[in-house]
């Protein structure tokens, strides 16, 4: 209690909180998006197992199914435009249609929105009706009972959609999904060949019946090996999103990681602080009989009270600092998410202890060692080797935590390592900086100067270790704020003002001529063959996912690809090996592979790629490989085949455009008349891109806020330690002829520069980062911002005064006799 009343223990308290609240924040968030996901892991197929194909499902599947008493539901997904209106007031939207089946969904409920409230139903969309997500209403001023028409056929509104349940997590989707019953699919005449389509069959029926006829089906595709079929369990439930949550986990776990490192770079200070402040009064209490062992006990229990207190605090407010990140990330997760578990809690409480025991450990050691003579002696011996082996029993066990939190060893010492080069590479320039101040003393002629400049040379170490911890918290803000607008700036700009900002799919051949006559009103665009077709054996050796190890290998593999086929090669592609064909004297099939695919696939020149097209099969050697300008926003293919070989190949035809501002009728009216047509506005999902960026570093830039925090922390720490010194020196100065105000400008002045250094520092790392971001990550020339530079010294500046005055702010007040007096 006295202790407690002396302010001793407070800061410990303070970074402790700190340091568990950034972490819990982000367990708490974690753990309720994972176990929605749990909870929902059947609605996330709308079935016990879901058949999901590029193709219509085999029937003898289907029949399959039924003789084993499984009951079937059916679902037909692809993109297309939908069109509200008529004559110049029409309107379009890129919208994903869902044809569905009765009794769908197996598992779960469709709910839909009734006046403000939302209630469940078992139906689905009546013949003739549509059912809208609420995005679909103001993009096409729509309402219920209004007509929507897709491809041929026309539709009543009659249902807003509020929740369906297999459509995920609902984390991002950008096309708004309107549902049609199965029997209207045929009427719309929208699939034709060519067009992407994902065919599903939901099973659902008693659990052992369910799994047999997995296993029954697992073994009939890998016999008569299948291509283009996936199974979905509630085993394997949705991969793809589990996955995008463990990446979030550990991106948002390294992030206030960083938070955890410099709140442990705190704690040690503050507890090496308490040690130093308590060496005379442990002395003092081993002269009247306090044994070794009593005095560690003492101490112990002291700091067990304190890692517990400022634990629960902590995780108090990391759970109050997850509703902001639910907040701020409230259009990429599900607002309907269970509450947490005590998981989040029991992980706060054991990090603090953690890093309690971890750094603190040391000083009670030392404190456990002080002889009885030092009542007398002020000396203070050397640590003992279990002291100094306790700090790397500290080290160790931050470095488990730090791998526990990563949940990948890996990226894990990855970011120790760098934290720790980062770490260095700021204390070394640091160090030289503050060297280099003795030539600077007597550069201004004024007394606080001098003052100031001789207090950070007396304390180089403290010194250093104020500007390093503030720098790596700037650093983390400057890159996310800052940095990002120039990276979002140079990206935009990056992309060629002429860029097109429409695509037209699906372009059928009896319709090429004229959809090309019609584009000529606007725009030159290039119309190219796409072909359909699927990769299955390279150097007539059959290969299936399980062929590669990468995940996006898998994925190549386990679909179709779009191949195309011309004579010349397109605009903005680059040879790079080989060279490309020349169709009218080449005498085998030649194909050119985009360079990024081919290292991904383990192609190279001479490999000779068979693909399925429609049932035929068609081979053609390596003969080229191609770099591509992705940034170009112009039509793409990652392989080429040379004209002679695929000229009985079924294709249809692709395009991109740039549409004039102020033309949307034109592609209004050009899906009126060709409506198999999909239209997709790029310059829309770059908005819708951008503004998902904006969420996620939104809420990144609010964890990044614990670690300024902690910077703040690691200054005030660094400056409290040295309070008692201060005091006696500023004492000193004061009986010599020192004014007050003269000192207190010296300590304002010697804010300003340990601030403005550690603003220079993290403006310049934020800077490098962001070059290397835009260089090796998102290629595109990076251009250097002064702003970055001006932000780091104001912040900086701020920042470091902020922490000054409350760490010194007491350091004048004190008499400087009875300063004198007491030391």
């Amino acid at each position: 209690m006295r202790d407690w009343r002396a302010g001793e223990l407070r800061f410990l308290l303070v970074a402790l909180m700190i340091a568990v609240a950034s972490l819990s924040s982000v367990g708490f968030f974690v753990d309720r998006m994972r176990t929605g996901l749990n909870r929902d892991a059947h609605q996330l197929l709308g079935a016990d197992l879901v058949i999901s194909a590029d193709q219509p499902v085999n029937p003898a599947w289907r029949s399959e199914a039924q003789k084993r008493g499984l009951s079937l539901a059916e679902t037909v997904v692809f993109p297309s435009m939908a069109i509200a209106g008529v004559g110049d007031g029409a309107a379009t939207k890129l919208v994903s249609i869902k044809a569905v089946s009765s009794g769908y969904p197996l598992r779960g409920n469709l709910k839909l929105v009734q006046g403000k409230a939302e209630t469940t139903t078992t139906e689905t969309p009546a013949a003739g009706t549509v059912w809208v997500d609420p995005a679909m209403l103001p993009g096409l001023n729509l309402k219920v009972g209004d007509q929507l028409k897709l491809g041929d056929k026309s539709f009543n509104v009659a249902q807003i959609i509020a929740n369906e349940p297999d459509r995920g997590a609902s984390f991002m989707n950008f096309m708004p999904r309107v549902m049609i019953s199965k029997q209207d699919l045929a009427g719309t005449n929208l699939i034709q060949d060519g067009s992407r389509v994902t065919y599903r069959l939901l099973v659902a029926g008693p659990a052992k019946t369910a799994q047999a006829f997995q296993k029954w089906l697992q073994d009939t595709i890998e016999q008569n090996d299948v291509k283009g079929v996936r199974l979905e369990s509630l085993e394997t439930g949705r991969p793809e999103m589990r996955a995008t949550l463990d990446r979030a986990e550990q991106f948002l776990s390294l992030v206030s990681l960083l938070s955890a490192m410099l709140a442990a770079v705190a704690v040690a200070m503050a507890a090496r602080r308490f040690m130093l402040r308590h060496l005379d009064a442990c002395a003092m209490l081993r002269c009247l009989g306090l044994t070794q062992n009593q005095a560690t006990s003492m101490y112990l229990v002291e700091f067990l009270m304190v890692g517990i207190a400022g634990s629960l605090a902590g995780v108090m407010l990391g759970f109050a600092g997850h509703y902001v990140l639910l907040e701020w990330l409230g259009k990429l997760v599900s607002n309907d998410l269970p509450g947490a578990s005590w998981l989040p809690v029991w992980q706060g409480l054991a990090t603090g202890l953690l890093l309690l025991i971890g750094f603190a450990l040391p000083p009670i050691l030392q404190l456990r060692n002080v002889p009885h003579n030092r009542v007398i002696r002020r000396e203070q011996d050397a640590p003992k080797p279990l002291t100094l082996a306790s700090y790397g029993l500290g080290l160790a066990m931050f470095t488990g935590l730090l791998l526990w939190q990563a949940g990948d060893i890996k990226l894990g010492l990855l970011t120790a390592a760098g934290f720790l080069l980062g770490l260095l590479g700021f204390a070394l320039i640091s160090w030289l900086a503050v060297a280099s101040l003795k030539r600077l003393r007597g550069l201004i002629n004024h007394a606080s100067w001098r003052f100031a400049v001789t207090a950070l040379q007396r304390r180089p170490g403290a010194t250093v270790i104020q500007v390093v911890s503030l720098a790596l918290g700037l650093m983390a803000l400057l890159l996310l704020t800052v940095v990002r607008s120039d990276l979002i700036a140079a990206w935009q700009q990056a992309t060629p003002v002429d860029a097109p900002n429409q695509f037209v799919i699906n372009i059928q051949p009896d319709q090429k001529e004229e959809i090309a006559a019609r584009l000529a009103q606007v725009a030159k665009p290039v119309l190219y063959p796409m072909i359909r077709g699927r990769l299955t054996q390279v150097n007539d050796k059959v290969i299936t996912a399980d062929t590669y190890q990468e995940d996006r290998a898998k994925r190549l593999v386990d679909r179709e690809f779009n191949l195309s086929t011309m004579t010349e090669m397109p605009l903005m592609n680059k040879i790079v090996a080989g060279q490309w064909y020349n169709d009218g004297t080449t005498q085998q099939a030649e194909a050119s592979v985009e360079e990024g695919i081919a290292k991904t696939l383990n192609l190279k020149l001479g490999d000779k790629l068979s693909f399925d097209v429609a049932g035929q099969s068609v081979s053609a050697m390596v003969t080229s490989l191609r770099k591509l300008d992705w940034g170009s926003m112009r039509v793409n293919f990652f392989v080429i085949i040379n004209p002679k070989a695929m000229q009985d190949m079924p294709q249809t035809w692709i395009t991109a455009f740039r549409l004039p501002e102020g033309q949307v009728n034109f592609v209004n009216q050009l899906t009126r008349d060709y409506p198999n047509l999909t239209i997709v506005d790029v310059g829309a999902l770059i908005k819708q891109l951008q503004s998902v960026m904006d969420q996620v570093i939104t809420a990144v830039e609010f964890l990044f806020l614990f670690t300024l925090a902690s910077g703040v922390l690691v200054l005030y720490a660094a400056l409290a330690g040295s309070q008692d010194i201060r005091m006696r020196e500023a004492a000193l100065l004061r009986a010599l002829g020192a004014t007050r105000k003269q000192l207190s400008q010296a300590q304002w002045i010697e804010f300003l520069l340990v601030g403005g250094l550690a603003g220079v520092l993290a403006a310049t790392g934020s800077s490098a980062i962001g070059w290397a971001l835009a260089r090796f990550v998102f290629n595109f020339e990076w251009t250097f911002s002064p702003l970055v530079w001006v932000a780091g010294l104001v912040v900086g500046a701020g920042c470091a005064l902020i922490g000054g005055w409350v760490g010194l702010r007491n350091v004048l007040n004190q008499p400087p006799l009875l300063s004198l007096r007491e030391s």
